[in-house]
């Protein structure tokens, strides 16, 4: 099933969409998102009813337009994004020549971003100044169920009710100064912007098992592909042990969303990936091909995001349709 939210007011209209993302239909006893994560036993299998007739003609349907769609929950309760792929972060440390711990490997580092206003799919990205050093990451997230304090990561599994991609949008030259004051991200992180649709686990088949999403992200950049990375490979901690993590101490509320991390892979060696352009899978964002560089010839050469700039992110099924649909966004002065 897969579910989307039109632009309308703040909190959005929740419509089922046709799982070729053609068509589109409402279920009025049910106007949010949040209004069916809030009672999903009661709401699903109503939304269900609503797929099936969206997806077979037999109801009054309307065409779906991704550029209509705020992000699937335009605003939520908890946004909390975790940092899964530990190559990601060994990359950042090898080029700053720092050591990384060892307890990365065994314990998630996590970040709570503003969940107040997300950016919808088509939004753009507004930059107030260059020098910030904006910049794109392209994750998947889930959104869970209620999930008690002290959740095994297995039961937490079992609470994921959607999936979707995100755009986690960073200033990276502000993050710095941020994380010498330790107390950790704010200002170097704005709104995000998530996938126009997000999908139950069972409509993904077997590219969601073990609490990971094995399919490519698509990652271009003005027109040119940047990334193609796997994310399920590479994935250190799946979304059960990131939901438990975020779960140890609090609960957490329906609707609370969780975030994977910069998508990254290794290299068919086992070091760093190559660029598309060298043969390799490339990368989820532009502060890993930068440490790259870094790594390679001492200093980083590709910029970060400049006012026109266009990042585009999506993912595709076998048959090469776009699951999620696309987020698509052009970097625009504040």
């Amino acid at each position: 099933m897969k579910l989307a939210s039109l632009r309308h007011g703040r909190d959005g209209k929740l419509v089922v969409v046709s799982d070729d993302l053609a068509w589109c239909a409402p279920e009025p006893s049910v106007p949010t998102m949040q209004a069916a994560l809030d009672d999903w036993t009661h709401a699903e299998p109503r939304l269900r009813a609503v797929a099936e007739g969206v997806n077979n003609g037999t109801i009054l349907r309307e065409r779906f337009h991704e550029r209509e769609a705020a992000s699937p929950l335009p605003r939520a309760f908890q946004w909390a994004d975790g940092s899964a792929y530990v190559n990601h972060v060994a990359l950042v440390r090898q080029a700053r020549g720092a050591k990384m711990p060892e307890s990365f490997w065994i314990d998630p580092l996590m970040y709570q971003g503003g969940s107040d206003v997300f950016l919808g799919p088509r939004d753009p990205i507004p930059l107030k100044d260059e020098a910030w050093g904006c910049d794109f990451e392209a994750e998947v997230a889930v959104v869970v169920d209620d999930c008690e304090a002290g959740i095994s990561a297995e039961e937490a599994r079992k609470r994921i009710r959607l999936i979707m991609l995100v755009n986690d949008v960073s200033l990276r030259n502000l993050i710095p100064a941020e994380l010498e004051k330790g107390f950790g991200f704010f200002q170097s992180k704005p709104s995000s912007a998530f996938s126009p649709v997000a999908v139950t686990p069972d409509s993904l088949g077997d590219s969601w098992r073990d609490g990971k999403l094995h399919l490519t992200m698509h990652v271009c950049l003005n027109g040119k592909f940047f990334g193609a990375a796997n994310a399920g490979e590479d994935m250190t901690f799946d979304f059960g042990q990131l939901i438990a993590h975020a779960a140890k101490t609090r609960e957490l509320a329906a609707g609370t969303i969780i975030g994977s991390g910069t998508v990254s892979n290794r290299g068919a060696d086992g070091g760093p990936g190559k660029p598309i352009n060298e043969g390799g899978l490339g990368y989820s964002c532009i502060a890993e091909q930068r440490m790259i560089e870094t790594i390679q010839s001492g200093k980083p050469t590709t910029p970060f995001l400049k006012h026109g700039d266009r990042v585009e992110i999506e993912m595709f099924d076998a048959k090469k349709h776009s699951i999620f649909g696309r987020i698509e966004q052009q970097v625009a002065k504040a």
